[in-house]
Parts: C-alpha cells; sequence; structure tokens
C-alpha cells in the first residue's frame, strides 16, 4: 500500500473521550509546534472543552480505514479566532491546523497524504472559499506541506505565541496542485 492508496473518515473530536489520546500526540517532540509539550492531561481536555463549546472553532479526529486516530484536525473561522486582526479576512476565509499522530513506522507521503484530506475535507463546505494557515515560520516542513497542495505565503506576521508564515489557498490551487476537484 502506498500514500496514494490511503483514505480518511474524519468525525468530531469527543474532548473528553479523546484526551488521552491527544495528550500523548501534543506532547510528543515531533509536535512542538503545537506549543503543548509541557501540557497535562487535564490541559488537554480543558482547551479541546473549550474549542467544544466555541462556535467559530471546531476539532475533528482523522481515522484511517481500520477506523484507528491518525490525524487531529482543527477548523476555525479566522474573523473571530486566531488572526484577529492580523489580517481582513475575506468572505468564504476558514482557518485550519492539522497534526499527524506520532508513529513508529513512518509511511512515505502519509503526512501529504492527510493534509490533502485536510484540505478536501473543507473544501465540501461549498461556503469554504479559501483557506488560511499560520504555522510557525521556523516549520519548514509544514511549509512545504503547505505549498504542496497550494499555500502561497503572503507575509509574516506576529502573533501572541509566535512569528507565523500567513499563507492562503483557495479552491482552484488547491485542485492544479493535487489534481483533487475541490
Amino acid at each position: 500500500m502506498t500514500s496514494r492508496d490511503l483514505t480518511f473518515t474524519i468525525r468530531p473530536l469527543d474532548p473528553l473521550k479523546d484526551a488521552g489520546l491527544l495528550h500523548g500526540w501534543v506532547t510528543h517532540p515531533k509536535a512542538a509546534f503545537w506549543m503543548m509539550q509541557d501540557a497535562r492531561l487535564e490541559d488537554v481536555e480543558r482547551a479541546y472543552m473549550e474549542i467544544a463549546a466555541d462556535e467559530h472553532h471546531h476539532a475533528f479526529l482523522g481515522l484511517d480505514e481500520a477506523g484507528t486516530p491518525v490525524f487531529l484536525m482543527e477548523r476555525y473561522d479566522p474573523a473571530h479566532r486566531e488572526l484577529t486582526g492580523l489580517y481582513e479576512p475575506l468572505p468564504g476565509d476558514v482557518g485550519m491546523h492539522f497534526l499527524v499522530a506520532p508513529a513508529d513506522t513512518p509511511v512515505h507521503g502519509f503526512t501529504r497524504a492527510v493534509i490533502t484530506a485536510v484540505m478536501a475535507h473543507l473544501f465540501e463546505d461549498p461556503r469554504t472559499l479559501r483557506v488560511v494557515v499560520e504555522p510557525d515560520v521556523a516549520n519548514k516542513a509544514v511549509h512545504a506541506l503547505n505549498e504542496a497542495v497550494g499555500f502561497v505565503p503572503e507575509r509574516e506576521i506576529q502573533k501572541p505565541e509566535k512569528k507565523a508564515l500567513l499563507s492562503f489557498c483557495t479552491r482552484e490551487r488547491f485542485t492544479d496542485a493535487t489534481g483533487v476537484p475541490a
């Protein structure tokens, strides 16, 4: 099986039921850019309970074919969360974060398959016209992944917790980059 053969399902995250799983992911050394390295289980529960109660921010788990959770996806309204006051949002803008679960045996192309699935999921909503991301400027690996699915960097911005690279991806750029209809 190759990464091209991967299919995922996406379900809403249950903050209490899934907190233990997420805690292992967000505190893993490979998740340093998630900025929760020192989080306790209670911190993860609280953070995702807040997201669950927020009408402008939603969290989801991505499951592989066997039903095993393999990634976290967050969708947010950049007019109300994360980027408020840092850029002028357009109608149809949707913010996104994703985190791939740590793996004992990495699969080549897996993370690219995940971000492609995340983007396809976001563009399933006809109201989504453009996806916005703001990864840490030092996260070169995610910049390459973002570019691979059609993101174009606009500029660096200063967020309270990091210097970020504000980038955008339209439906057309996503389809052109991946061949996946959006």
